[in-house]
This record gives C-alpha cells, sequence and structure tokens, in this order.
C-alpha cells in the first residue's frame, strides 16, 4: 500500500489520481503515526520550501518522514517534494529540510543564462537521466512537465539521477539509496510521468 503524505501543501487529487489510472490503490495520509504501516510513501508539495517544512512539523509528520526513510522503505520526492529531502533551501531565507539528501536548495541564477529566460522554470522540458531503475522504458532525454523556481544542488555527484538543461545544467532528480526525488510533475507528464510512477511501485 502506498502512502500519499498530506500536509496541506499538496496536489493530492492529482497524484492520487494518476496511480489511480495504473491501477494502483493509494491513500492520502495525514496521520504521522500511521506512515509506517506503508509500503511507499509519495512526498508532494507545491509552494514554498519554510511553509512546507513548517507544515510538516505542525503535527510531526516531519519526524516521521524521517523516521519513515530511516526504515529502508522507498520514498518519492515530487517538485517541492523533492526538494524537502535536502538539508536545506534558500528560499525566502535559509530554511532546515529534513536532510535525508545531502546537499541545499537554489534559485535559478539568472546571471548564468545565456539567453533571457523567464523564472519560473515552467513548461515540457527534457531530462537525461543516468540508468536508475526509476526511469526504466524511458528514452534518454525524455520530456517531463516542470514548474519551479528553485533547483537542487547536491553535495555528492553520485546522488544526481537526472539533469535538466534551462539557462544551465541543473539537477532535477535525485537518489540516495531509498530515497528518491523528481523535481517535475510525473502527474502531469502523460505517459513519461506515469512510467516513473509505475517504475516507483515495482522497485
Amino acid at each position: 500500500m502506498i502512502a500519499i503524505v498530506d500536509y496541506n501543501m499538496g496536489n493530492l487529487a492529482s497524484v492520487r489520481n494518476a496511480f489511480s489510472v495504473l491501477g494502483e490503490e493509494v491513500v492520502i495520509e495525514s496521520d504521522p503515526e500511521k506512515l509506517a504501516g506503508y509500503d511507499r510513501i509519495i512526498l508532494p508539495g507545491v509552494g514554498a520550501f519554510g511553509d512546507a517544512m513548517e507544515h510538516l512539523k505542525r503535527n510531526g509528520m516531519d519526524e516521521a518522514v524521517m523516521q519513515y526513510a530511516k526504515s529502508g522503505k522507498y520514498v518519492l520526492g515530487i517538485c517541492l517534494g523533492m526538494q524537502l529531502l535536502f538539508e536545506s533551501s534558500e528560499e525566502f531565507g535559509i530554511t532546515t529540510g529534513l536532510g535525508l539528501i545531502p546537499g541545499r536548495v537554489v534559485a535559478f541564477d539568472s546571471s548564468r543564462f545565456h539567453t533571457p529566460l523567464k523564472v519560473p522554470h515552467m513548461g515540457w522540458n527534457r531530462m537525461k537521466t543516468y540508468g536508475h531503475s526509476l526511469f526504466e522504458g524511458l528514452d534518454d532525454g525524455h520530456y517531463l512537465y516542470f514548474v519551479h523556481s528553485y533547483h537542487a544542488l547536491c553535495t555528492q555527484k553520485e546522488h544526481s539521477i537526472g539533469e535538466t538543461i534551462y539557462g544551465y545544467e541543473f539537477t532535477s532528480a535525485v537518489a540516495c539509496d531509498n530515497v528518491m526525488g523528481i523535481q517535475p510533475h510525473p502527474e502531469k507528464s502523460h505517459q513519461n510521468g506515469l512510467q516513473i510512477l509505475k517504475n516507483f511501485i515495482t522497485l
């Protein structure tokens, strides 16, 4: 059984609907004490990093997610949910994250753009991947749907399993043992996104 972590900051219905298309039953779970009973969890997220951490801490869901990850069961962060897996974010000041993946979250540096680009990075873009099982069955350079103004910087290069170019190359997918994250929205990415979710189910 898969749980979608509910902390009042996520696109829960669309993520659940994507799993329904795959024939997979999921539960939207807001009780941190029940989290350990699931086989896998999804950490979604839309909005600001600081607000999200505050919501997670409000009823102890932050500790529940961290303990779940330490159990060795699979965790998948989506968009802001991926960013929350890191140690910190500079969005609206420095905020401490869950610390499950070494690194931090930073704003797009427009001074590095070779041509004028708008931030947030919004729309379809390619993701280059490096053979991780989360992307099995997808061509290298597959298109996914992005909406974000901040991106991850991994402390250790091996934790970056997907990269995308928007002005410059940035990490768009991460994995550290059983903890994984993707910056794009699989639930909005049609067949490519569904394939990623299917792969997560069968890990």
